[in-house]
């Protein structure tokens, strides 16, 4: 077949399900790639994501801010190294009206039905509006649909009760008691956030966390103004947090004197608790980054603190003035906030998916979600997904990952654009050759270790990405088209 010249290439329509992060980085990737016929489809009233639905006190993104930026939109004025959640959401929102992706999203959309018929995917929504599309990508993310825990009497209590994530600003907080549930990032970030404003916080232990300290400075006015007149600067930048990121990245994906490293620094940063016994009671019995890092300097200080306190006996119910937990002690609180976490292998469901001959994306998914290269799925055709199965997500910046991912996908685009393919979609023999090989690589892995964590699927095995996120990259570049199933366009 000879090449097609600019005129016979065909015009995609693309549908992208989510305009957080991946999914505004999918956008921007597409119009800079010259197509103009998408539309990101957003259920909620505004664009942004974890850091629209993420307003709790303390918030913070663990990740460098010069690293948690994408490559083709850097921003020279970010205010520290580590940003708050707000300044992150602006970013985005920015980068939205910079790049003119605004008018290609339509807030308040909901897909609740997909299927692959007649070589398209035909999509339904909440309000009954239809639509169609070449390609579907899933751009939903990962930690957005909240676990609330089933406590006992949770109901019953007479105060206000909110998960992280859907934080109630309209409730005063100042010089009241407030019980935060759960030890992770958010309540990490959060018993800092109102050290000084409640007048006690109890923090409820399940299990202990290891922390990674966090120094955070300001960046100065001749640093912003620097990165301005030099754009070249912002790319060194990244380039030298992504080179450390990558260095933890292989700490924990192998072992050795990296992970050594890492794991004693955090064990000498719990030495700033004082208290021998409060120290005991925060020392996890796992090793250092088995589950997620919390990377913070204010919640060891913010623990030690007279009004706040630490609870590590289970609980036992909710009652109307607070919490009792099993030692029979009642817990007598004003707020609670749930820092539970959230249903990690949701990923685009609950939306309902079909694809080849009547299979749907829950019966493909009956044994657990799983997906070729963290990007496709078997049985699936022109169905691709950011921050999908497997994917690197561990203490790594996310917006690098959607950016892989997203030059990844551009890549089958370009191929049915030179009508090269009419669909693809990854074979059987390919995903499940794929999944064998991460299962064979974790035991390496510090995730394997022995832990309970949200890194963990229904067999009690990792589901991330086994190698460094370099390696993700390089086989993300490298397509072996005997993994895929293609379907050739028409002759005509």
């Amino acid at each position: 077949m000879s090449t097609p010249t600019p005129a016979e290439r065909r015009t995609p329509t693309v549908a992208v399900i989510g305009a957080g992060m991946s999914g505004l980085c999918m956008a921007a990737k597409l119009k800079r790639a010259g197509i103009e016929d998408f539309t990101v489809y957003e259920k909620a009233a505004d664009l942004g994501g974890t850091w629209r639905d993420n307003t709790y006190p303390g918030l913070t993104c663990d990740v460098p801010s010069r690293f948690y930026q994408f490559r083709f939109a850097p921003n020279p004025d970010w205010s520290r190294w580590f940003s708050a959640g707000p300044e992150i959401w602006r970013y985005f929102d920015k980068v939205a009206d910079d790049l003119d992706l605004r008018r290609h999203v339509r807030l308040s959309s909901e897909l609740v039905d997909g299927r692959w018929a007649d070589g398209r995917w035909q999509l339904r929504f909440a309000d009954g509006a239809e639509a169609s599309a070449d390609f579907l990508i899933s751009a939903c993310g990962i930690l957005r649909i909240p676990n609330v825990p089933a406590i006992a009497g949770l109901d019953s209590f007479t105060g206000a009760v909110f998960h992280s994530a859907r934080w109630d600003h309209s409730v005063p907080l100042a010089g009241r008691r407030v019980a935060v549930i759960g030890t992770g990032s958010t309540g990490a970030q959060i018993v800092g956030g109102l050290a000084g404003v409640a007048s006690e916080v109890r923090l409820f232990q399940r299990s202990a966390q290891w922390i990674l300290p966090m120094f955070n400075p300001r960046y100065s006015r001749l640093t912003k103004l620097l990165h301005r007149r030099f754009p070249q600067l912002d790319v060194r930048g990244y380039d030298k947090i992504r080179a450390r990121a990558e260095w933890i990245g292989s700490a924990v994906t192998s072992p050795g004197p990296k992970r050594t490293l890492l794991q004693t620094i955090c064990r000498l940063h719990l030495r700033r608790v004082r208290d021998p016994e409060l120290r005991a009671a925060l020392t996890p019995d796992y090793q250092p980054m088995c589950k997620r890092l919390v990377a913070s300097s204010a919640f060891y200080p913010a623990i030690q603190r007279a009004d706040n306190h630490l609870v590590t006996d289970p609980i036992d119910r909710v009652e109307p003035t607070g919490i009792r937990t099993a030692d029979g002690t009642l817990h007598e609180v004003d707020v609670i906030a749930l820092a539970t976490g959230f249903d990690a292998h949701a990923f685009m469901r609950p939306l309902a998916l079909t694809g080849v001959d009547g299979v749907t994306l829950d019966e493909a998914w009956a044994g657990g979600p799983r997906a070729f290269m963290t990007v496709a799925l078997p049985g699936f055709p022109n169905l691709f997904t950011l921050m999908g199965p497997h994917s690197p997500v561990g203490n790594y910046s996310l917006t690098e990952i959607a950016e892989s991912q997203a030059d990844h996908i551009l890549g089958w685009i370009d191929r049915w654009q030179s009508r090269d393919i009419d669909a693809v979609a990854p074979t059987e023999e390919a995903t499940a050759r794929f999944n064998a090989e991460m299962r064979a690589a974790m035991p390496g892995t510090v995730w394997a270790t022995g832990c309970q964590s949200w890194y963990l699927g229904a067999d009690g095995l990792p589901e991330l990405w086994p190698w460094t996120p370099d390696l993700h990259r390089a086989r993300l570049r490298q397509v072996e088209p005997a993994d895929y199933e293609i379907t050739a366009p028409a002759a005509t």
